[in-house]
């Protein structure tokens, strides 16, 4: 593995400077008790303080969270054995045009998306809310998890399908005990980046919400148009702390399947 040029690593530092320089400076400031992001008077704890305090906040708060995870597990199933079916589909046109309508949807802008679903909601009579915001984050997070399980199932030898079959597993043995503990990697990966799209989104969501139901992005998205506050401050770098656990967990099940598949192999 090649190093790091020195130019190249300025680079880099530039980039992350200018990604996380905004981050830890709103974070930095959510602890000022001065009330404003101009002068750092002294440290505190009442903006955060603050937020647990306002049950609305705790109530979106959960409402988030509980969106993400259904929608993180129902696309994960629904992604997982997409992902499956494709690769089964021995017409490569067939196989082709599943997967580039699979990546139509990645690409292609959330503003289209949700006013898409606005539409498809209105013309049905479905009532905008819990349902309309869960599906919307379904229907996003699908293919997200497609890409992530798809080389998993790509780089698995067939062999190992042929010799479950010779030593009579059926169709459904099959997929329990060789093809999804094989897949566990991408399958972990696609639900923490669904589950991460989901606590994040807010165009899609925009669009979709209603009757009285919010997401944290959405509250934020209303509390900074009437003016910055630190509490603002204080959601944000929670949301922010809570992506980062996403990530740590993440790395820390994909690490820990990798070393299972290691010592099943040996």
């Amino acid at each position: 593995m090649k190093k790091l040029s020195t130019s190249s690593k300025v680079y880099l530092f530039l980039i992350f400077v200018v990604l996380y320089a905004p981050i830890f400076y709103l974070i930095f400031y959510s602890f000022n008790s001065g009330g404003s992001m101009h002068n750092f008077e002294s440290f505190t704890l009442e903006h955060y303080n603050a937020v647990f305090e306002d049950s609305r906040l705790i109530t979106i708060l959960i409402n988030t969270v509980i969106v993400a995870l259904l929608s993180g597990l129902i696309a994960t199933i629904i992604g997982t054995l997409g992902a499956i079916g494709i690769v089964s589909i021995k017409d490569k046109k067939m196989r082709k045009t599943l997967l580039s309508l699979n990546n139509v949807l990645i690409v292609s802008p959330d503003v289209v998306i949700g006013a898409s679903f606005l539409i498809l909601f209105t013309m049905i009579g479905v009532k905008l809310g819990f349902t309309s915001v869960l599906v919307s984050h379904v229907a996003f997070s699908v293919p997200i998890v497609v890409l992530m399980v798809l080389p998993k199932l790509l780089e698995m030898n067939t062999s190992l399908i042929d010799a479950a079959r010779d030593l009579g597993a059926s169709k459904r043995d099959v997929l329990t005990r060789v093809v999804l503990p094989y897949i566990q990697p991408g399958i972990f990966a696609g639900f923490f980046l669904a589950l991460t799209y989901s606590l994040d989104d807010f165009a899609v969501t925009f669009f979709v919400t209603g009757n009285g139901f919010s997401t944290l992005s959405i509250e934020i998205y209303s509390m900074a148009r009437t003016g910055i506050t630190l509490t603002v401050n204080a959601i944000s770098g929670l949301v922010f702390l809570v992506t980062i656990l996403v990530v740590i967990g993440y790395y820390f099940v994909t690490n820990r399947s990798k070393r299972v598949n290691e010592e099943v192999q040996r």
